[in-house]
């Protein structure tokens, strides 16, 4: 099994609607700034864990780590009496049949202001903010909407989307209505697995660099058994319904344009664009593109490692983070 060697706390948060469920290491000092890392879409706050282990001690002596489970992953759950703990019943996460984006920026918004006042600090102080792939452009969004509250951010692999048009909305807004309907009907669903092995090999599947000690304990984290003995992923098949909205491009880029605080955007060597979109629909290059509307942006690349780079190489990430934040 994986050893730990920073082991989290959790605690549980009433915000919003939600019960979330936070994952904290380290202590806060008089003076220090709170880090935030957000997770990816259908990933945990556990993910954090190879990346932390990988800090010193000395290091989360003077700061405070918080990692929350975004509303429909993990452990958060409706403030609702249906509401019931991931062991009892893993995908009992409420009524909603679709997630808004927007969301999480509030869910934000909320969790920042409560951790500051519950640390002393004036609600709007800034903090330190990472995100992984989907919390990476919450991060990025965040950052450029209440940019007096970011010191520093990381965009750990998080892209964006491809630009859209305006008559691509008829077939989205159908897409989305269609799969609301297989959602109700049962035949959009999650899939289960027989053990806590099977889920780690599902995980290994899909990142081949993830070590299997690694891939074991993380398992026990990204899944729970229900009633029955199988393991249900800790995510809500909702997630897996198409937004709505279209991703609007020159919409993200105005915003991306008011972020003041230095960004540092770190990326796998591994091209996981040229693996999801077809080719030239989306790419790296126009990524960067994007970027330079950001005078304060600094890229890393790091070897060895595909899109979930905090497992591939907890220990060079952990190295950047603590020399970008200093």
């Amino acid at each position: 099994m994986y050893p730990i060697r920073h082991p989290s706390h959790s605690l549980s948060l009433p915000l919003r609607g939600q019960n979330h469920h936070l994952r904290q290491w380290g202590r806060h000092l008089p003076g220090s700034t709170p880090l935030l890392l957000l997770h990816g879409w259908m990933d945990v706050s556990a993910s954090w864990q190879f990346m932390v282990d990988a800090c010193p001690q000395a290091w989360l002596d003077q700061r405070l780590v918080t990692a929350p489970d975004w509303r429909g992953f993990g452990q958060t759950r409706p403030l609702a009496p249906a509401a019931t703990h991931p062991a009892e019943n893993p995908q009992a996460y409420g009524s909603a049949d679709h997630y808004q984006f927007a969301d999480y920026l509030a869910d934000l918004d909320a969790l920042i202001e409560h951790l500051n006042t519950d640390l002393g600090r004036p609600a709007e102080a800034p903090i330190d903010l990472v995100g992984h792939s989907m919390g990476g452009n919450v991060a990025m969004l965040y950052a450029g909407i209440r940019p007096e509250r970011v010191r520093r951010l990381v965009n750990v692999e998080g892209f964006g989307l491809p630009p859209s048009q305006p008559e691509q909305a008829p077939q989205r807004y159908a897409r989305w209505l269609d799969e609301i309907r297989a959602l109700r009907q049962g035949t959009l669903a999650l899939k289960s697995y027989p053990s806590a092995q099977a889920v780690a090999q599902r995980l290994r599947k899909t990142n081949p660099r993830l070590a299997p000690e690694r891939a074991d304990w993380l398992a026990t984290h990204w899944a729970a058994p229900d009633a029955s003995g199988q393991w249900q992923i800790l995510g809500d098949a909702a997630h897996k319904i198409v937004n709505p909205q279209l991703y609007r491009a020159d919409e993200v880029l105005a915003v991306w344009a008011s972020i003041r605080a230095p960004l540092l955007v770190l990326e796998a060597e591994a091209d996981s664009l040229g693996q999801w979109y077809r080719q030239g629909e989306y790419t790296r290059a126009q990524f960067h593109q994007r970027l330079q509307v950001l005078p304060q942006c600094r890229i890393e690349r790091l070897p060895e490692a595909g899109h979930m780079l905090h497992h591939d190489q907890p220990e060079a990430l952990a190295a950047l983070l603590q020399e970008f934040l200093a």
